[in-house]
């Protein structure tokens, strides 16, 4: 089970022992407190913590038969686990075979082969929940759960892509910034790209901005200057490619539907241009033509391959080309 179908819709009944699988600290944070909530009793009870690394399997077992002086049953939780299971596994797999009724002992792992013993018995009769990175749609459909469960808020899609193109993928970097842009935008019930834009790009997301406006108008040489004060600002490189191909990345699209017969601003709109971009786009379309914008989309996946390690050419002599070719100003092949 993953972490977000657990905080969807939790167990039940919940067993005497729970896994939690992954490098995502937000989603274990989340399930361990939903599983606190159902099983302690508010404020009267607290579950046990311990360190992996500062404990040993006889404090755990005697904390997992201690009876609970307040409610029906107590939480242990091993923290940063992975090593405490390594050393104790042949003891953990006994235990977990047959845990303590009155007990629930959550391990907190980075990973667990699914080949393992104790992987199996716990997957058979306990439960393990996997808190690994969200991806595409998942990731999209928990910011857009967050801000509105979170923040009593809606955001819409294109705020979504451009807070993950933003941020990244780290779900508590995420909330943070979701936290701030409920209080920015005050009253308003809804979250919007313009929002993301202002609050959480900063001033290297503007001139990200600002040098693939440049290069959508033609001004080559603005766009130059502005790559190179974001690469003396000590800006990363993807980050900046990232930039460029979340907006062109669009126009690739719009051009796909346009050849498919769709009027060109409708198929910016379909792409999901911002409204104040379909004007331009639409110009720069047409000025560029249609062979290279065609070739937008291999123009960026061979800068991402090149980035990678997949030339020898300097980080900034392959973005100044991409620059180049997407101002339509070197030949199609």
């Amino acid at each position: 089970m993953h972490a977000t179908e657990f905080l969807q819709k939790p167990p039940e009944t919940l067993p005497g022992v729970i896994v939690l699988v992954g490098d995502e600290r937000t989603l274990k944070l989340g399930v361990e407190q939903a599983i606190v909530a159902a099983t302690l009793d508010g404020e009267d009870e607290a579950p046990t913590k311990f360190a992996g690394k500062d404990t040993d399997l006889k404090t755990v077992r005697d904390e997992l038969l201690t009876i609970s002086m307040w409610g029906d049953r107590r939480v242990v939780i091993v923290e940063d686990a992975s090593d405490f299971v390594s050393a104790n596994r042949a003891s953990l797999e006994t235990y977990a075979e047959k845990p303590a009724k009155k007990s629930l002992l959550i391990l907190d792992v980075k990973s667990m082969p699914k080949n393992t013993r104790l992987y199996k018995i716990v997957d058979k009769s306990g439960l393990v929940v996997e808190c690994s990175e969200l991806k595409g749609a998942a990731l999209n459909r928990w910011i857009s759960d967050t801000a509105r469960n979170g923040y009593d808020k809606s955001i819409d899609s294109a705020a979504v892509g451009l807070l993950i193109e933003l941020v990244g993928a780290n779900l508590g970097m995420l909330d943070q910034e979701l936290s701030k842009l409920a209080s920015y935008v005050g009253d308003l019930p809804n979250i919007d790209s313009e929002a993301v834009r202002r609050l959480v790009g900063g001033w290297k997301a503007e001139t990200t901005w600002a040098m693939t406006d440049a290069v959508r108008d033609g001004r080559l040489g603005d766009a130059l200057t502005a790559l190179d004060k974001l690469l003396n600002s000590g800006e990363s490189p993807y980050r900046i490619l990232g930039g460029i191909s979340y907006v062109f990345r669009k126009l690739t699209v719009a051009t796909e539907l346009s050849r498919q017969g769709i009027n060109l601003k409708a198929a910016l709109k379909q792409a999901g241009a911002f409204p104040h971009e379909v004007d331009p786009a639409s110009a720069y379309l047409r000025r560029i033509g249609r062979p290279r914008a065609e070739q937008i989309s291999n123009w960026l996946l061979t800068a991402d391959t090149s980035l990678k390690g997949g030339s020898r050419i300097s980080e900034r002599a392959q973005l100044e080309l991409l620059l180049v070719q997407l101002a339509g100003q070197t030949q199609v092949v």
